[in-house]
């Protein structure tokens, strides 16, 4: 008995092994936790044609959105863990939604193999073109003289920007109507309509809509001013430090998939980073590359483990949460 179930298991690991090393022998999903349209849908199309000519093989975005990403994590987290089904996942799956949602049925760090940081990108604080306010400053002022009057748009509970837009009230003490839509796609259109009063949205969606002076922009969430729009102050410049902030993005495997696939996928990641033309189309989004030093499975790790550290505190003290 025992030399049958010893042969079983030799049985099962060639078969793994082998697996891994033919790796990939069709097309691989990179599964998108959200709705088409918005900055991590953007991510994983560049990442993917990236990766293309180093692994071989087309790489698929597939769209699973709803739930601020949780069905799309759960199901890239219940995939077979064979290299076939990866996650571009990004700070709001992978640190927030541990903490606003009372009740998963996957675990954001356990059930997930870490493969590499990609980029990171910051918000920019907007408004409506016909807004009166023309600095953050007046428009706090304009918002404590209209109490309950503004609304803004974010993608649900586990969106950056409910967060921050959070804890920019409970800053400055005012209040304004916060919408959740289905995706962040729709938001842009409605706040360059004039259908919200304002919003916070990536920079790839944002500047060319600022620089054509269709909407304002009062601040960028990042510590320092962006090359892309270098007359943008930073939420310090404008008055209000502690709200600095940055959309993280990396790619993520089912628990379980072997070490050699991570090992092969992680080497197309570098490989797509490298290259010149993904590297300025993700630039042109706003977004920065991590250096290579960070593109690896333990940095990723370790990135996710610090802002879970830093951020779970803060969100359960802004009371954001999710039945």
């Amino acid at each position: 008995m025992t030399r049958i179930i010893a042969l079983i298991l030799a049985t099962a690991l060639g078969a793994s092994a082998a697996a891994a090393q033919n790796y990939p022998a069709r097309p691989v999903t990179m599964i998108v936790p959200f709705a088409p349209g918005g900055l991590t849908d953007s991510i994983a199309r560049v990442l993917a044609e990236g990766m293309r000519e180093p692994l071989g093989q087309n790489v698929i975005v597939e769209n699973i959105g709803g739930a601020s990403g949780t069905i799309g994590t759960a199901r890239a987290a219940r995939s077979a863990p064979d290299g076939y089904t990866l996650m571009l996942g990004i700070w709001n799956t992978q640190v927030a939604n541990g903490a606003i949602f009372r009740s998963l049925d996957f675990d954001i760090v356990r059930d997930l193999e870490p493969i590499s940081l990609v980029g990171d990108a910051p918000l920019v604080y907007l408004a409506r073109k016909d807004m009166p306010a023309n600095t953050l400053k007046e428009f706090v002022a304009w918002l404590k003289a209209n109490p309950d009057k503004a609304t803004t748009g974010t993608a649900g509970s586990g969106a950056p920007s409910t967060l921050l837009h959070t804890l920019f009230k409970k800053q400055t003490g005012t209040k304004f109507e916060i919408i959740g839509y289905r995706g962040a796609g729709l938001i842009p259109q409605d706040l360059l309509s004039g259908q919200i009063d304002m919003a916070i949205l990536n920079t790839a969606t944002s500047l060319p809509h600022v620089k054509s002076g269709a909407i304002k922009a009062y601040a960028v969430t990042s510590s320092n001013r962006l090359t892309l729009a270098p007359d943008i102050p930073t939420m310090a410049e404008a008055g209000y430090p502690g709200l600095e902030f940055s959309i993280w993005a990396g790619l993520y495997a089912p628990k379980g998939t072997p070490k050699e696939i991570i090992e092969k996928v992680n080497k197309a990641v570098v490989a797509a980073l490298e290259n010149p033309m993904i590297r300025e189309r993700l630039i042109n989004q706003g977004v920065e590359i991590f250096p290579k030093d960070k593109q690896n499975p333990a940095a990723l790790a370790a990135f996710q483990k610090a802002d879970i550290e830093r951020w779970w505190p803060i969100i359960k003290e802004a009371g954001v949460t999710v039945q």
